[in-house]
């Protein structure tokens, strides 16, 4: 015997039997299929098999379109009290039957579908209640006792919004001010139907007062209540909601068809107000954007941009619009500002990448299937490089931002110990896990580092293409032949690593399998710093922190202190990490500690920087008093290099082709940047 995972992520005890055989006979014959498997196991395994292989072959085996569109109700007239009301209308096709929460949310990567949250479960059929049981493997699945022949299912379910602060679109989502509403939540849908079958007719009831935004057609509206076109599941999945009391919609790139919009929803009536200069840099960021690609794959897009110091801080994608969250001040708050400012950029360029084109792998067919996540360095770590430089030819970042931009996350990966044993490609395929792991020990464990190592990894491709064809191609060529095809509205086209290489040959001939696969698949102690050489520049290290440092700092409430004595903490001294082999690591700090003073005076920010200044003029040690738990101790750091801050400088006598890159590709100065 052996273990096999299924499509489900649950265990079955298979015996060594062609499974691929099993999958294939499944799709086109449930008894050949259920036979095959019947021989192979026998005893008390025989039953609990069959009640899984009749869950999986649902999902693997289409049993037809629904008679009519299921009927959705979702009433967030209570959403301020953290709880959302839905009312679901399901036409019935089997007997009997499973209803399905979605699971593997996309974009999320990950089985996040937050089901721990969904309560007051009521099934009813013919205006009775009747039975269920949720499935004791596959938990996301829900066994129906109807009564044979029913033809309908009412479905009743309330969403209880979580207080977390901390997460993605399953963690807080409302105030009193505000709501985002992630339609996945609030439904369930029948095993065994193609979700190109599924069709939902949508209504929403909002709190009296309420505006909203959202990319889902709208057929009418009326006193608070919005009743949605039918849309296929994918697209409702797709479609968010952002709505409150404080709300405002604004026309970006007003000459450019289809329609661009952003709705702001904000805590407070200034949290929203979007000055004209922010204004036109998303006006930028659409023209840029569009300029780049050659086309677009959505009817029209949608930013939903949401602020409140009350949700999480994140961003995700979808075909014709973003949900977006941000601090309440981040229109305000220079730093905050700083802080997401290629936010929107990044999601809106996930249109083009990661949803018109996404990895044939993280394209399943139910939202119960596992995503394999192994190409998330071009998926995200793209559209990371991607973000950052439509940010910058858009006017969201100056350009000093986005060189400071660059400095700080070369450093962050060329000083993290953990590269030394972990490959780029185990970030990706580990990422389920890794978006939640805690802070400390992150340089040693690492983490979701296929973002920010992969913008590295492809500004270093287009360094490459540049110094090969003399300057008259870049990345900006594979991106408009790989992600811009037609415009029309959304579509998915897969792709694996091959089409990735093929498409990059078609721009300039390279080995570029073996480019990615030494970058990527293998473990490199150092970061992949070559784009930012091919650029002009070269990382470095002075003893000042440039503005946009202080700014995250700020934002962020970190003292990053990890290039001179290896130590991050907060402004108020809780240790946050301490990198391996560092002088803080070397003298016995770790995370989880929290400073109390440093030198014999209680710890601020601007003490423990002082410290370190003082140390590197008279080479005493540095001491620090922690409190871990409910101990107390003293530490000596023995360092005497002063304050150590990136910062990217010119390579004596080479071309700026950096600065050229992100210059604006549009509009007046578009034209001499090209």
């Amino acid at each position: 015997m052996h273990l096999a995972v299924d499509p489900l992520g649950g265990i079955l005890d298979l015996p060594q039997i062609d499974q691929g055989m099993l999958l294939r006979a499944g799709e086109g014959n449930r008894e050949r299929s259920t036979r095959l498997l019947w021989k192979s196991v026998s005893g008390w395994h025989r039953f609990r098999m069959l009640v899984r292989l009749a869950l999986l072959l649902l999902l693997l085996s289409p049993s037809g379109a629904l008679a009519a569109p299921i009927q959705l109700r979702v009433d967030m007239s209570e959403a301020t009290r953290r709880i959302v009301h839905a009312k679901l209308a399901i036409p019935v096709t089997t007997d009997p039957v499973t209803l399905l929460y979605p699971k593997w949310i996309p974009g999320e990567h990950g089985p996040t579908g937050p089901i721990a949250n969904l309560a007051g479960l009521r099934v009813l059929a013919n205006g009775k209640e009747v039975p269920w049981k949720r499935d004791e493997v596959e938990m996301y699945a829900i066994h129906v006792l109807a009564p044979q022949g029913t033809k309908k299912l009412d479905v009743a379910l309330d969403f209880l919004i979580s207080g977390d602060e901390e997460g993605y679109t399953f963690a807080a989502s409302s105030t009193s001010r505000l709501a985002v509403l992630n339609w996945n939540q609030v439904l369930l849908y029948p095993a065994g139907i193609p979700l190109e079958d599924l069709v939902y007719e949508a209504s929403l009831t909002l709190p009296p007062g309420w505006k909203y935004g959202t990319a889902l057609p709208v057929a009418h509206e009326s006193a608070g209540k919005i009743e949605f076109r039918p849309a296929p599941l994918a697209t409702l999945i797709d479609s968010p909601v952002n709505a409150g009391e404080f709300f405002r919609t604004i026309t970006l790139a007003p000459e450019i068809h289809p329609r661009h919009v952003i709705h702001l929803v904000g805590d407070s009536r200034e949290a929203i107000d979007m000055t004209r200069e922010e204004e036109e840099h998303c006006s930028n960021l659409v023209r840029e954007a569009l300029a780049l690609f050659g086309a677009h794959h959505y009817r029209e897009y949608h930013f939903l941009f949401t602020l409140s110091d009350h949700v999480p801080f994140f961003g995700l994608e979808h075909h014709e619009s973003s949900d977006n969250r941000v601090k309440e001040r981040s229109l305000i708050d220079d730093d905050l500002r700083v802080r997401s400012a290629d936010l929107l950029s990044h999601e809106f360029a996930h249109s083009w990448n990661g949803k018109y084109r996404r990895p044939a792998d993280l394209t399943t067919p139910s939202y119960e299937i596992p995503m394999r996540t192994d190409l998330l360095w071009v998926y995200e770590g793209l559209t990371q490089y991607l973000g950052w430089m439509l940010a910058a030819r858009s006017g969201l970042l100056t350009p000093e931002q986005a060189r400071d931009y660059l400095a700080e996350i070369a450093a962050d990966l060329d000083n993290e110990p953990g590269r030394t044993w972990r490959p780029l490609l185990d970030t990706a395929v580990s990422a389920q896990f890794l978006y939640g792991a805690e802070r400390p020990w992150s340089a040693w464990r690492r983490g979701v580092d296929f973002y920010d190592e992969s913008l590295l990894l492809w500004l270093e491709a287009d360094g490459i293409i540049r110094a090969g064809t003399h300057g008259e191609r870049s990345l900006d060529d594979f991106c408009r032949l790989f992600h811009g095809g037609k415009s029309g509205p959304p579509e998915v086209k897969t792709y694996r690593f091959e089409d990735v290489v093929a498409a990059m040959n078609a721009v300039y001939p390279y080995d570029w399998a073996d480019f990615f696969t030494e970058r990527v698949n293998r473990v490199q102690p150092r970061a992949p710093l070559a784009g930012i050489t091919h650029g002009g520049w070269k990382l470095s290290y002075v003893d000042s922190a440039s503005a946009y440092h202080k700014s995250l700092e700020h934002a962020r409430k970190r003292v990053d202190l990890r290039y001179s004595i290896g130590l991050y903490l907060t402004d108020e001294g809780e240790v946050l990490d301490v990198l391996h082999g560092t002088p803080a690591a070397r003298g016995g700090l770790s995370p989880g500690m929290k400073v109390i003073a440093v030198n014999g005076k209680q710890f601020t920010p601007d003490v423990i920087r002082e410290a370190i200044r003082a140390a590197a003029r008279s080479r005493n040690p540095i001491e620090v008093l922690t409190k871990n738990g409910e101990f107390y101790g003293t530490y000596r750091v023995s360092y005497a290099g002063g304050e150590r801050y990136p910062k990217l400088v010119r390579v004596a006598g080479a071309s700026d082709l950096l600065d050229r890159d992100l210059a604006p590709h549009t509009g007046p100065a578009g034209h001499a940047a090209r």
